[in-house]
């Protein structure tokens, strides 16, 4: 398709999607949103920054420390099938496999800009294996995503702000725990937001990976322009991760289907959904950014 011709569709889609009936037809406005998506990839020269995805257990104990193990595979997977380099920057792994918090990072700068609506909390309906009468449940997890940013004239930090502290690197325990002191927690003073990463071999490469994301996470606080984004910046708060806040819900039980409750978007495969087929609902999200 020549690019004329591209730009003229995708702005004939963006115009249907911007209609108030477009959603009716659940299945014609499926296939235009993953029609819409193709051609915006093919003719997106766009840079943005690389993301950081922090994701917190909530609500549901052992089930919503799986479903962030989950959550954390589909957005792996997600990556990955694009072609984006992901690394593990810090994570909390429980004995039975799963996290009470992890975070990722996607390198690649068109990352930020595709995942940035990811944020919030996602709900899981299923049977939970770790019940032994086989009884559905409900959890709960939250996705925030922040830009990873070089050092920015915006978001100078002043070294007066920081508090940073080392500590081991290391698992859920045992006998393969690193004991070398590696890992740096960085705590940004004024706001409360603090980092932690292990990624790498060094105090020196860590810190520098930690004070990246804290700019990150100081620009997407400022873009808001509101103090009360702290509270959903902090990666210790978890309050609010449970029901009447969910953006999203992957209901593997009694039916299947993963909801976009922003946009209304729906599908109805959440085994693919969770194998990182992500493009339908970013695409929907785009559309209803405007």
């Amino acid at each position: 398709m020549e690019k004329k011709e591209r730009e003229r569709r995708v702005q004939e889609l963006e115009a249907a999607m911007a209609l108030p009936d477009f959603w009716e037809d659940k299945e014609v406005a499926q296939r235009l949103v993953r029609e819409y998506t193709a051609l915006k990839q093919v003719g997106s020269a766009r840079e943005d920054f690389p993301a950081v995805l922090h994701i917190i257990a909530g609500a549901g104990g052992d089930d919503a420390e799986d479903f962030v193990r989950m959550l954390a595979t589909m957005y792996q997977r997600y990556a990955e099938n694009k072609g984006f380099a992901v690394y593990a920057v810090e994570k909390h792994e429980t004995p039975q496999g799963g996290y009470k918090n992890i975070s990722i990072e996607i390198a690649n700068k068109q990352a930020y800009g595709l995942l940035k609506h990811e944020v919030g909390v996602h709900r899981l309906v299923r049977v939970s294996p770790f019940n032994a009468k086989k009884q559905r449940h409900t959890s709960f997890a939250l996705v925030d995503v922040v830009p990873k940013l070089p050092a920015l004239q915006e978001v100078e930090i002043p070294e007066g702000d920081l508090e940073i502290d080392f500590t081991g690197s290391g698992g859920p325990g045992g006998q393969h725990v690193n004991k070398r002191e590696t890992a740096v927690r960085v705590k940004h003073a004024p706001s409360g937001i603090a980092v932690r990463v292990e990624r790498e071999r060094s105090q020196a490469q860590n810190k520098e990976v930690a004070l990246e994301i804290l700019r990150g996470k100081l620009f997407a606080l400022m873009k808001q322009k509101r103090v009360e984004k702290l509270r959903d910046l902090s990666f210790d708060k978890t309050t609010d991760i449970e029901w009447g806040n969910q953006i999203r819900s992957y209901v593997l039980h009694p039916y299947k289907m993963v909801k976009d409750l922003r946009v209304q978007y729906e599908e109805h495969d959440p085994d693919a959904v969770l194998d990182g087929e992500l493009d339908g609902f970013i695409a929907a999200l785009k559309a209803w950014e405007g």
